[in-house]
């Protein structure tokens, strides 16, 4: 009774402030719009238990490295160890990159986030016509194992694991530093790090893809084959929710395309006869963080419990690694602005916490000057500051999921898991993801909400500090990286001398098995590293396996 009696003293006082607000509102003498969540959906004044009752404690909830793990992945979360700590870095040549990653691993750096140019991403070589302009402008230029042996030359591997963020090219990459590694004394047992390898969300948004959606999703998986054989630490996929997000996406449709991404791929492993707890664990995630503190919060809350119920109950995994969603944080880049860059300091020191907050297990904070141009040392530096001042100094590592129990962010955790999981069914009525994107209906969804969003914006009911509010004039001095314009020729060179020094023999049969493993549906990883280790390209690699798949086309929505 007495609990009986303590909801009715709610509802009545909940009501009675009701009326309050109504009052107050009525009294403005410019009535504001109601507020909504980034998702479109309508939030209230203030949230009390009457918002977050209907759950049970120990099945949504539970404790931190317990099932569904909504608190957190593990029981210590950050007093056992902290997130790693990344930074994205990639330009010019690989020595370049080389010493930058020195730089930042002399300054506390944890974990390397490797960005490619354009043209190794797409698979071709430095010296192919449509590349030249590209060379090394958005990454590094690394189309042989010379030139990814040159990035990690006296890097400290063993202990500092890289991310190869490369997907289209993944095999080729991933097969140039195994060689690498093992050329610095690494057995295969113990190479570690991350290929990004996640096809799909580049037909859906970045559009980096080469080969159609199922010859694609095929060679994605073959990764997950063979380092579940051979390559017991390395994690062969970071399905990546990032890149949707900074398509224009909202943060739900983020979540549930990256989960739908993630079940093409499982699906595709279980076909192969491959059983779910032995890759499962293996499997990690990227995603974004924008500015809506709580929201991002919660996505992330809602994304542990979601992955975790999903893999138990869809898949049947009984390994409880295997329900753990791991995944890295990133800085939203299109929430920085060129206009008065000094603010972005303050829009990722709000990622930082946000991300800390949600429990992720590595971080990688933007620049401030990448509304500009790639990060000048000194930009780089200050954003590995902000995580290691958030680390050290804000208490937010001292207690997991400090958030858990707010009205406001469990009734958000239960909202943005619902309409995920609704955004996942309407994907199986599409005949899941392969389908979907191949009708168009993902790009055209993430189209819809892109320009909602901007139409916000140029309206100026969302307000952008600096952007569309609160503008100046000046333009304050910021000292910007410059693309060296000598690269390309360097690369080219680099190329021509690799293309005179190797057996072309060895080189022609390698490829030539390249060619027939694709064609008669093998897994192309074995023979991709033999290529690799003839000393052939990215490109080559790339072109044999067009000769056998072709390009891809995207459809006219």
């Amino acid at each position: 009774m007495a609990d009986d009696a303590a909801k009715k003293d709610l509802q009545k006082a909940g009501q009675e402030y009701q009326q309050r607000l109504s009052d107050a509102l009525a009294r403005q003498s410019e009535p504001k719009p109601a507020p909504e969540t980034s998702y479109g959906m309508p939030l209230k004044s203030v949230y009390t238990p009457e918002d977050a009752t209907d759950g049970d404690y120990m099945r949504d909830l539970g404790f931190p490295g317990d099932y569904p793990f909504t608190r957190g992945i593990r029981p210590d979360m950050y007093r056992g160890r902290l997130w790693t700590m990344r930074q994205y870095a990639g330009f010019d040549t690989v020595e370049e990159t080389n010493s930058r990653f020195r730089h930042l691993l002399d300054q506390g750096l944890t974990g390397m986030n490797v960005a490619f140019d354009l043209p190794t991403q797409l698979g071709m070589d430095p010296d192919h016509p449509q590349a030249t302009s590209e060379v090394g402008k958005v990454g590094i230029s690394c189309p042989s194992v010379r030139q990814m042996g040159n990035l990690f030359q006296e890097l400290p591997l063993k202990q500092v694991t890289p991310s190869l963020t490369v997907n289209a090219s993944a095999q080729s990459v991933l097969s140039m530093y195994v060689v690498t590694a093992q050329n610095q004394g690494i057995p295969l047992e113990q190479i570690g790090g991350t290929t990004q390898n996640d096809i799909l969300k580049e037909f859906i948004a970045r559009g980096n893809y080469i080969f159609p959606p199922g010859p694609s999703l095929k060679m994605s998986v073959d990764l997950f084959e063979y380092c579940a054989q051979h390559l017991p630490r390395w994690n062969f996929i970071n399905i990546c929710g990032y890149h949707v997000r900074e398509a224009g996406s909202s943060l739900v449709q983020e979540l549930a395309f990256a989960f739908g991404n993630a079940c093409a791929y499982l699906d595709e492993a279980l076909s192969r006869g491959m059983a779910i707890d032995d890759f499962a664990p293996r499997i990690a995630f990227n995603f974004s963080v924008f500015n809506n503190v709580l929201e991002e919060v919660a996505k992330f809350r809602a994304a542990r419990r979601l992955w975790a119920r999903l893999l138990k109950e869809r898949y049947g995994a009984k390994n409880p690694r295997s329900l753990t969603f791991r995944t890295g944080a990133g800085s939203g880049g299109s929430t920085l602005v060129a206009q008065q860059p000094g603010n972005n300091v303050v829009r990722v020191t709000l990622h930082t916490v946000i991300a800390a907050m949600a429990g992720v297990q590595s971080m990688h904070t933007a620049s401030m000057d990448e509304a500009h141009a790639l990060p000048s040392e000194e930009a780089a530096t200050l954003a590995l500051r902000t995580q290691q001042i958030v680390a050290y100094e804000s208490g937010l590592a001292d207690v997991i999921d400090p958030l858990g129990g707010s009205y406001y962010v469990e009734n958000l955790t239960d909202q943005i898991e619902e309409q995920a999981e609704e955004y996942l069914k309407r994907i199986e009525e599409r005949g899941g993801m392969v389908s979907a994107i191949e009708s168009g209906w993902v790009v055209q969804e993430i189209g819809e909400e892109a320009y909602r969003f901007q139409r916000e914006v140029e309206r100026g009911e969302r307000v952008v500090v600096g952007l569309n509010r609160f503008t100046t004039d000046e333009t304050p001095p910021i000292q910007l990286h410059s693309p060296d314009p000598s690269v390309a020729n360097t690369v080219k060179k680099e190329i021509s001398d690799l293309r005179s020094q190797r057996d072309e023999k060895s080189l022609v049969r390698a490829l030539d098995d390249l060619k027939s493993m694709a064609s008669e549906g093998g897994n192309l990883m074995p023979a991709t590293l033999e290529a690799i280790r003839s000393l052939a390209t990215v490109g080559e690699v790339s072109g044999a396996l067009r000769e056998v798949f072709g390009e891809w086309q995207a459809p006219s929505v």
